[in-house]
């Protein structure tokens, strides 16, 4: 004889609450993912294999059997976001333009990731991390094509140039963010009237149109200097 249900149990499994869905896989992409996040919203210092764990809701063993280290992870980070820049063409009509364009890229992925540039300034263009290392090759090939005769150089320079730029520029926008103020209130206050005399719209004109000015104008000359190689 079938055994009765016991009085108050649900006699259908139709009839029981679905199970709260189970946290996902740990996997290495999952956990380099979360670590960007982390990285974006509060930097480098705030990261820690024990932090991320508790946001993963796994303990920092857990992590180890995926990253062994956190000097790895930071590796694994910076690559991923480096795949956020897009790639010169190999052969375009205009070198100049494929380097704007590549050097505009590398700035608008460094900005939304702001440790960025501090991880790589630290790992040094040595860096061998897979896209790094694509984009060194796209740009190597690039400047060969545009008839330079010594391309490494060009690279170091163009690299140098973008992380010493948007290094500065990350650096003002923190002091920005810590005055709790807009950056053109911040901007109009560091400034005052007398300096714009002549300088007609500078006060109005947009702070991020500012700095945009700013990068693209300074990297002309440095495209200019790097065009002398051709003409040597």
């Amino acid at each position: 004889m079938a055994a009765q249900p016991k009085a108050g149990a649900i006699p259908s499994v139709w009839a029981r609450a679905k199970p709260a869905p189970s946290q996902p896989a740990l996997s290495r992409a999952l956990i380099v993912r979360e670590a960007i996040a982390m990285l974006d919203a509060d930097g480098i210092e705030a990261l820690s294999m024990r932090k991320l764990g508790a946001r993963l809701n796994a303990g920092a063993t857990s992590l180890y059997r995926h990253v062994a280290l956190k000097d790895e992870l930071m590796e694994l980070a910076l690559d991923e976001v480096l795949g956020e820049v897009a790639p010169p063409p190999e052969d375009p009509a205009d070198w100049r333009t494929a380097v704007t364009d590549f050097a505009a890229s590398f700035r608008a992925t460094a900005l939304r990731h702001p440790w960025m540039c501090t991880v790589l300034g630290q790992a040094g263009l040595a860096y061998l991390g897979p896209h790094l290392s694509a984009l060194s090759q796209r740009l190597s090939t690039l400047f060969t094509n545009a008839g330079f005769p010594d391309p490494g150089t060009a690279i170091n320079a163009l690299y140098s140039y973008a992380i010493g730029m948007v290094t500065t520029e990350l650096a003002w926008l923190n002091t920005v963010a810590r005055s709790r103020q807009t950056e053109a209130d911040f901007l109009a206050r560091l400034l005052p009237p007398a300096s714009h005399e002549g300088q007609s719209g500078t006060q109005a004109a947009d702070p991020r149109t500012i700095r945009d000015d700013h990068f693209d104008n300074a990297l002309e000359l440095v495209l200019d200097g790097l065009a002398c190689q051709l003409t040597r």
